[in-house]
């Protein structure tokens, strides 16, 4: 009997003990959908449109930390859609038509390191032994390289590369034309800002970053093989007036240029790299460049 009692009283107990954990769950879940009322943030319909239409690559390119930041910056117009190179076209031209403004023709770029030193090329200044990374080596002095423009090749670009675009070889960066869709991590992430983007459909880019005058001329063959020192040779040559002198680089007019590769024959230094293949080269440049490397 007394036994029966003691059970009796646990089950009550037991009963107890579970109506309060219930109560309290309701409480608090009535709780939760009362705060979730009263704190409700309406999403605009229109960022939710231009998220739809964006590429959604969240590769923040555009300066922003993912798509929806840059939808929510497009809906209050304090950002360009320009600055987005991975949406397509098509999608862009709904986007504009959502934000009510006219859609300019964007031709599509590509990125190049705009340096062609690496380990063969330009010598060091130091064995650099720390974190494997550019940015820890460009903290120290400027980098190990002899040329405080050259890319270090530690791959803190490729390693944000969303598309697997970027290659390291011989402690240099390369970018493939085929993979990149433009949209600028790369750039970010360089300690030297020596990744831009051009055309995709350019023929030729400079390949320095270098910023030496001419009097400094000295230094930079020293230090590269390869870099641009300034003489204006490729200026000088291009017959439609596609390259001016820019901070000590040329600078070329994609507008005007033709691919002729003038300036791929007439640069002593081989700073001015061709996109293109052999096949594609005119006569007029392969014969010039033959008749200067019989000269050399």
């Amino acid at each position: 009997m007394y036994l029966l009692e003691i059970t009796t009283q646990t089950w009550i107990t037991v009963g107890i003990v579970a109506g309060i954990f219930a109560g309290s769950a309701l409480v608090i879940g009535a709780l939760i959908l009362l705060i979730g009322k009263v704190f409700k943030v309406d999403i605009d319909e229109k960022i939710t449109k231009i998220c739809e239409n964006l590429a959604g690559a969240n590769c923040g390119g555009c300066g922003c930390s993912g798509c929806s930041g840059f939808a929510s910056k497009l809906a209050d117009g304090s950002a360009n859609l320009a600055d987005c190179h991975v949406t397509s076209p098509e999608k862009k031209a709904e986007i504009a038509k959502l934000l009510g403004i006219e859609l300019t023709d964007e031709e599509p770029t590509v990125a190049v390191v705009k340096c062609n030193g690496g380990a063969e090329n330009c010598n060091d200044k130091f064995e650099y032994k720390g974190n494997p990374t550019c940015a820890a080596n460009n903290a120290l002095l400027g980098g190990n390289k002899a040329c405080s423009y050259a890319c270090l090749g530690c791959g803190d670009c490729k390693a944000v590369c969303p598309e697997n675009a970027i290659e390291v070889t011989k402690r240099l960066a390369k970018v493939d034309p085929d993979r990149c869709i433009s949209c600028g991590a790369c750039i970010t992430a360089c300690p030297k800002n020596i990744i831009e983007r051009i055309p995709s459909s350019a023929p030729v880019y400079v390949a320095c970053s270098s910023k030496c005058s001419i009097k400094e001329a000295k230094e930079v063959m020293s230090a590269c093989k390869v870099g641009c020192i300034t003489c204006g040779k490729c200026a000088k040559s291009c017959p439609h007036g596609a390259i001016t002198m820019v901070d000590n680089l040329p600078h070329i007019d994609y507008s005007k240029c033709t691919g002729c590769l003038t300036c791929v024959a007439a640069c002593p230094r081989h700073t001015i790299v061709s996109r293109k293949v052999v096949a594609e080269e005119t006569p007029e440049a392969t014969q010039t460049s033959d008749n200067k490397s019989i000269s050399e």
